[in-house]
């Protein structure tokens, strides 16, 4: 089986133009309409009418439109046999080139990806420019911020939905989940969401726009109003290549919003000034800022902080952990009174926020008998910076011993990181457990020895391999004394984990629940 990721990036994975139902949500367009309305040659298309759009010749339902694309190791061209066996009505691409023409109406464009996007912009009827369209990207820090920027509009009275790395929301606030994991979902699954948004009444949408979405052209289309940049570290190299390529494409972010909300304690801001015709900044850490936040205290119940900024100055309790989701939730307090919450409603809504599922999760599992068990947190940090905030932040609420279940990703995934990570998780926990994270095609043993290696660079010898990641787990349930914090790291709420070119149903909290079960169990 094709590695998925890989695929997809090759342009012979796709979604269908919406999760699940077999109707697209958009009423259908004829060809010729939707090529005038790309820009192309309408005369000689026969009369047929498109009801979707996508690259994926196994999700093509009867009337959609096929996008053929060609990637690095694949082309889509081989599957429009698939596409007109299925029920497709014309193929997009950037030019045939086999023997035979191709069996169905073929539309040449310069671009297939950013046509792909644009069909489906059409096709869904633009639903982003009725809406008011909050965009954020970074490496750590975009989750929760747009977890946190569609509360405080919620919270000031906009209905508003959500497309996170966790899931996507409408405004009936209930967490739906796509039928794959991407941080940012392809184009027609993007555009038909917001579509659907509009429809269930939203005035405005928060979309996590990662550095794949913003690349593969996944966000095309989307007319932003606010754009916001949290951070930037070394992430996914082996896609980009370089560092100063992943910074330019998250740029394209503040690059086409009307007004930006740009951190100032991240150095590559300085990069981005000036780029958006408006802009706001904010600081956590005492830089010059728009922004500020001062009189920081943090405690096990939560932060406290008083805000400095355009909208006043006032008091803010956030009901989180981590010194660094100030930051966070400086910026959507920035975007939210841009949009037109009022300071109260900024105050009461982020003083309600009730957190993100996997971002600093803890486990309040009933379990019936037996001593008292470790403070268990389950916790997506998967980069050595973000690791690193969420052991510090832990180290300072921690009675006891610190411990801390890491792995790193394998395929191409960043190979860069998994010695820093190792560094980090010895470095900063008292005992550190090294384990899998879809491991993929590589070797989990020489993954694990990478990690071995970088603990061992910076002198520490406080740590275990596991590869088995329930062992891992249940291993520092079963261990970890009660006043401990025992933090899981990675995962958050996947619900797959990738072994070989196996993707296997998964739950970090469902084996946390287990080991702490089998505890109970065991002192009783």
């Amino acid at each position: 089986m094709t590695d998925r990721r890989e695929a997809e990036q090759a342009g012979t994975w796709g979604l269908r133009s919406r999760p699940g139902p077999a109707r697209p949500l958009w009423p259908s367009l004829a060809l010729s309409a939707l090529a005038a309305a790309l820009g192309l040659p309408a005369s000689g298309l026969p009369e047929v009418e498109v009801r979707g759009v996508t690259h994926n010749a196994d999700w093509i339902e009867p009337g959609d439109l096929f996008v053929a694309i060609r990637g690095a190791r694949f082309d889509g061209h081989a599957f429009v046999p698939r596409a007109a066996q299925r029920g497709a009505v014309a193929v997009l691409g950037e030019g045939w080139s086999g023997a035979q023409p191709p069996e169905l109406p073929y539309l040449t464009v310069p671009h297939a990806r950013q046509a792909l996007a644009d069909a489906a912009a059409v096709l869904a009827g633009f639903p982003s420019r009725t809406l008011k369209v909050v965009g954020v990207t970074g490496t750590d820090g975009k989750t929760t911020t747009t977890w946190l920027t569609r509360w405080l509009l919620r919270a000031a009275g906009v209905r508003t939905g959500m497309i996170s790395s966790v899931g996507y929301e409408l405004p009936d606030g209930e967490l739906r989940q796509f039928p794959a994991h991407f941080t940012t979902p392809e184009a027609p699954q993007v555009q038909a969401t917001l579509r659907e948004m509009v429809q269930a009444g939203a005035g405005a949408a928060v979309l996590e726009a990662s550095s794949h979405g913003l690349a593969l052209d996944r966000v095309r289309g989307v007319a932003w109003d606010v754009g916001i940049w949290t951070h930037l570290s070394s992430e996914h190299l082996e896609f980009h290549g370089t560092l100063e390529n992943y910074f330019a494409h998250k740029r394209r972010l503040i690059e086409r919003s009307p007004f930006a909300v740009l951190n100032a304690d991240d150095p590559w801001t300085a990069q981005l000034r000036g780029l958006a015709p408006l802009e706001t900044t904010y600081s956590a850490e005492g830089q010059h800022a728009d922004w500020q936040a001062q009189e920081i205290r943090e405690g096990a119940g939560g932060l406290h902080f008083r805000v400095s900024s355009p909208a006043g100055e006032f008091g803010a309790t956030l009901p989180m952990i981590g010194r660094f989701n100030v930051a966070n939730a400086l910026a959507a307090l920035a975007a939210a009174h841009h949009l037109g919450a009022a300071p109260t409603q900024l105050q009461a809504g982020l003083a309600s926020f009730q957190g993100v599922p996997g971002r600093m999760q803890e486990v309040r599992e009933e379990v019936s008998g037996g001593a008292p068990g470790p403070r268990v947190i389950i916790d997506s940090a998967h980069t050595p910076v973000s690791l690193e905030h969420t052991l510090r932040t832990l180290r300072r609420v921690t009675p006891g011993r610190l411990w801390v279940v890491i792995g790193s990703a394998g395929g191409r995934r960043d190979p860069y990181k998994r010695g820093p990570l190792g560094e980090v998780a010895a470095r900063f926990a008292d005992l550190a457990v090294f384990t899998e994270a879809d491991h993929r095609e590589t070797p989990l043993e020489e993954i694990l020895r990478e990690m071995e290696r970088g603990a061992r660079a910076a002198g520490q010898g406080n740590f275990v391999s596991i590869g088995d990641r329930a062992e891992a787990i249940r291993h520092v349930v079963l261990e970890a004394a009660p006043g401990d914090t025992v933090v899981i790291a990675n995962k958050g709420v996947e619900t797959t984990l990738e072994r070989g070119g196996r993707a296997l149903p998964w739950s970090d909290l469902g084996q946390v629940r287990a080991a702490l079960r089998a505890r109970a169990g065991r002192s009783g």
